[in-house]
């Protein structure tokens, strides 16, 4: 029963409707602070909030400079990304073409393991070969 009554206060007290009007924040005699919808008479009252108005228009012009300003710059970082990203791909894809066609031509291809040459098996070859061309495919076009 209660988290019944503590949910529907808790949604009554945050609906729309319940923070329609204005809220004044004042401090009394003893330093007490209070928030009312009300002022009180004789003692100076802040509003803390104000509800907007329902005819409110938005506005036509675009937001200050800075915001706009912020977002250019971010365009230009994003493009500049994008652009070094496309060239490494470039890179990547011309070193995948260069291995492919040594792995295809070359049945005796070596690998550099700890300092030493080794020979590749025909189905260590193989499975190279069928690895390129899946990277190939994937990110080369």
């Amino acid at each position: 029963m209660r988290t019944f009554l503590l949910t529907a206060s808790l949604l009554v007290g945050l609906s729309p409707t319940c923070m329609a009007g204005q809220v004044y924040k004042w401090v009394d005699a003893q330093g007490v602070t209070h928030f009312g919808a009300q002022p009180p008479q004789g003692t100076e009252a802040t509003t803390v909030i104000s509800p907007a108005p329902s005819n409110a228009k938005p506005s036509a012009s675009p937001p200050s400079g800075g915001v706009i300003g912020d977002q250019k710059t971010i365009d230009r970082q994003v493009k500049k990304q994008i652009v070094e990203q496309e060239a490494q791909l470039k890179v990547f894809c011309e070193q995948a073409r260069t291995n492919l066609a040594q792995l295809q031509n070359n049945p005796r291809v070596r690998e550099d393991v700890e300092g030493e040459m080794r020979r590749l098996t025909e189905e260590e070859r193989r499975q190279r070969i069928e690895e390129t061309r899946k990277q190939i495919e994937e990110n080369c076009q």
